[in-house]
Formats: structure tokens, C-alpha cells, sequence
């Protein structure tokens, strides 16, 4: 009993100063991560790029349950709707 005690206390002081080293860096919030975008102004960064294709393709699924597609038909629509601009 006083192990698990003794480890859940330390556990919880390591979170705790992780949460305040993740929050040091300005215009963050509290673990989110942080994007250094080089190249051109402007140009998405690979992490919102990826986001956005996965917010894309789970729209498409929805859509794709919702019309209750299954098989070559729902290929072809997740096909056709995540090349959709």
C-alpha cells in the first residue's frame, strides 16, 4: 500500500511539472504542440495539412454511413469525396 502511494505521489509530481514546462511557451496553450513552419509565408504547416485531411476523410465516413454505403460503393464515394476540394 505505501509503494502505490509513494508512485501515484510521484506520478502526479511529474505530470504536474510537465503541464508547467508545456505551458511556458508563449501563445501555446497547455499541450498543445508547438509548429515551426520554415519556408515560404503563408504555406500550411504539416500539422494543420494533416489535420484538416483526417477532419476531411472523418466528414466522408459520416456521410458514408449515413447514406449506409458498404463495399465498392463506399470506396468509391470515400474516393471521390476526400479528393472533393
Amino acid at each position: 500500500m505505501r509503494f502505490a502511494t509513494v508512485a501515484a505521489a510521484v506520478c502526479l509530481s511529474l505530470l504536474a511539472t510537465l503541464r508547467a514546462q508545456s505551458t511556458d511557451v508563449p501563445g501555446t496553450a497547455a499541450g498543445a504542440p508547438t509548429t515551426v513552419v520554415a519556408g515560404t509565408p503563408g504555406a500550411a504547416s504539416p500539422a494543420s495539412d494533416a489535420a484538416a485531411k483526417h477532419a476531411k476523410r472523418t466528414a466522408c465516413l459520416k456521410d458514408a454511413k449515413a447514406r449506409k454505403l458498404v463495399g465498392a460503393d463506399k470506396t468509391a464515394f470515400l474516393k471521390t469525396c476526400i479528393a472533393a476540394p
